[in-house]
């Protein structure tokens, strides 16, 4: 069935069309690779709980935990900057499983030395150092494999795309809810053991999960490794991001929101929670909501999300996910109406990861993805630390509900974007050929699923 929206001219929702001649699916290769990305997801949420309280358990310093931290992301930012012609001659597959090895061993490394007794301050920033750097390009790897994984299992790429979202919120969510209670029971320095097992057990996984697929091999038609090619490899991935407005409008939106998204979590939510809620506990429940709901809201995506048009739904969704929140929180101080638009505001963010990766999937060919990713993933992060430091700064000098409502504000200018601008409406025309046979009409020697 296929609907129409008012003139008969754009199709509302898709059908999934299959070729008589398509060859069998095989489905094990996506599950496997998401079951990977969940140990692995799951893996950085327990690095990121345990060691700031293995910090403040063994130092007493916040300031210490805020080094550890910083430590961590800018290697992850750096290392997303120029990755991208390592991931094409190494491998995606090689890529993800040394990513995996090499952040599970660091983090091991932390409580052995602890153990050990030699243990210093320098030598934990190394190691967490180590785990940024080796993760922002585990995650590329994986994440560029999903189209060709999305094809080989019959699956459309914004319901594969979905999935890969729903999978990475639920680790976070699993990884989060674990950690504090593992922290709680067993301790920081063994919830880290037990982090470096996710790692020990998600490497071999995806290494088996992709074994003898074409995409995940190092590229055969490279040039000879020089630092002239590797500099015109990176360049092409820039390059072509500045060439495609859509992937450029979508970076920059995201680098604005992603900035002030920070603020909110990391001084916005909290200073209000502190002054007009009930403390973390309200904190605590506010975050569950809205993650748990982005879950929701992301497999449901995946499941009927290929039905409609993705110009609309997106941007529906960014601005139900923008300003709302931050009018309620500044006119309100009750806990009830603030979970509300929590909750709702996380099934809109559910929906836009899977229209984004979609989008940019297949904007993208095939043998640039992993240098265009890499682009894309280091610019969106490039002001997200200074969304916390802006907003403490506006809080101290404002107040909390002129800064609420002047991020609001800025969220607001951005997430109409959309609505303005014309190339916004190529969300809708950058479809894959599979996929433009999903929405057209059946014909013959097709088989309608």
């Amino acid at each position: 069935m296929t609907g129409f929206v008012r003139g008969g001219r754009l199709p509302l929702w898709e059908t999934t069309v299959v070729p008589e001649d398509f060859r069998p699916v095989d489905r094990r290769p996506l599950a496997m690779v998401l079951a990977a990305n969940l140990l692995s997801v799951t893996g950085n949420c327990l690095t990121y709980m345990g060691v700031p309280w293995f910090v403040l358990q063994s130092t007493g310093s916040a300031a210490k935990a805020g080094i550890v931290a910083f430590c961590t992301l800018l290697p992850a930012v750096l290392a997303a900057l120029v990755t991208g012609p390592v991931i094409d001659r190494m491998g995606r597959r090689r890529v993800s499983v040394v990513s995996d090895l090499a952040c599970g061993a660091a983090v091991a490394a932390i409580p052995l030395l602890q153990f050990a007794g030699i243990l210093q301050f320098w030598m934990l920033c190394v190691l967490m150092a180590m785990t940024g750097l080796f993760r922002a390009p585990g995650e590329t790897a994986r994440g560029v494999l999903l189209p060709t994984l999305a094809e080989r299992a019959g699956m459309p790429l914004t319901r594969a795309a979905g999935l890969y979202d729903g999978a990475a919120r639920c680790a976070a969510l699993t990884g989060s809810a674990l950690g504090g209670v593992l922290i709680a029971v067993l301790g920081a320095e063994n919830v880290l053991w037990m982090d470096a097992a996710t790692f020990a057990v998600s490497a071999p996984l995806f290494a088996f999960g992709v074994r003898g697929l074409p995409a995940a091999q190092a590229q055969r038609q490279v040039e000879a490794t020089s630092l002239r090619a590797y500099r015109r490899e990176l360049a092409e991935g820039y390059r072509f991001l500045a060439a495609t407005p859509l992937l450029l409008g979508l970076c920059l939106m995201t680098l604005v929101t992603r900035g002030l998204d920070q603020g909110w979590s990391a001084v916005l939510l909290p200073v209000d929670a502190r002054g007009q809620l009930d403390g973390a506990v309200d904190l605590g429940l506010l975050n569950a909501a809205f993650g748990v709901c982005a879950l929701v809201g992301a497999l449901v995506f995946g499941a009927v999300g290929s039905r409609f048009r993705r110009w609309p739904v997106f941007t529906i969704a960014f601005l139900i996910g923008g300003l709302p929140r931050f009018v309620v929180a500044a006119f309100t101080d009750t806990f009830a109406p603030l979970a509300v638009i929590m909750a709702v505001e996380g099934l809109a963010f559910g929906v836009l990861s899977p229209i984004m990766a979609t989008v940019t999937y297949e904007a993208v060919p095939e043998e640039l993805r992993s240098r265009v990713l890499s682009a894309t993933t280091a610019s969106v992060q490039l002001i997200t630390p200074m969304g916390g430091l802006a907003a403490g700064f506006l809080v101290d000098s404002a107040g909390l509900p002129c800064t609420l409502l002047s991020v609001g504000g800025v969220y607001l200018l951005a997430t109409l974007c959309p609505l303005i601008f014309p190339v916004w409406r190529q969300l809708d025309s950058t479809g894959s050929a599979h996929d433009r046979a999903a929405s057209s009409p059946r014909v013959s020697g097709s088989k309608q699923v």
